[in-house]
């Protein structure tokens, strides 16, 4: 059965993405990292929001484009309210609950990796994330898109599984108490 993990690149002062959704500054914050390359082989299937999936792949026009740097290839699943006409592997629906049933079928019994910050809260708030990864990157955005916002204020707890430190970022990978 599929694991459901949240996971991210940061930086320190919390924010996914810059602002307006730029992603441009990860392009100083990628490389060779065991954890994330490791974790490539045990995700089955990805499932993106849609402003991430249309969004700014620091990547863009370069082999490297694509989910985890371009190194996984698999079925996603796009939660979005415009949905379009699938296409080979990239599969549109407007539902959380489709959208996650999807994604665990597609994943067998590896993960569902949820790629960005809307998609990653509803699946927070539904109680369905069952580890959070993030990738901890040495700079401070200063405004952007944070890792989970919640208006109203949620706690989630979590358990600290792993912690792994390289030049590039400092990993840490939660497991979600229910």
């Amino acid at each position: 059965m599929a694991k459901v993990l949240y996971g991210a690149t940061m930086s320190l002062d919390g924010f996914i993405a810059g602002p307006d959704g730029d992603m441009s500054w990860l392009k100083d914050h990628l490389g060779p990292d065991p954890v994330a390359d490791d974790l490539v082989a045990h995700v089955g299937s990805v499932l993106v929001g849609g402003r991430s999936y249309r969004g700014d792949d620091p990547n863009v026009g370069t082999e490297k484009e694509g989910p985890f740097g371009g190194a996984w290839h698999g079925e996603q699943i796009v939660l979005t309210r415009t949905p379009a006409p699938d296409l080979p592997g990239v599969t549109f629906v407007s539902t959380l609950n489709t959208a996650l049933h999807q994604a665990r079928a597609a994943a067998g019994d590896q993960y569902v990796c949820i790629i960005g910050a809307d998609v990653g809260r509803q699946c927070l708030d539904a109680g369905e994330v069952d580890e959070v990864l993030v990738f901890v990157a040495p700079v401070l955005l200063g405004d952007g898109v944070p890792l989970y916002r919640h208006l109203g204020g949620a706690t989630t707890r979590l358990e600290c599984t792993n912690v792994h430190t390289t030049p590039h970022a400092t990993s840490l990978w939660y497991r979600v108490h229910r």
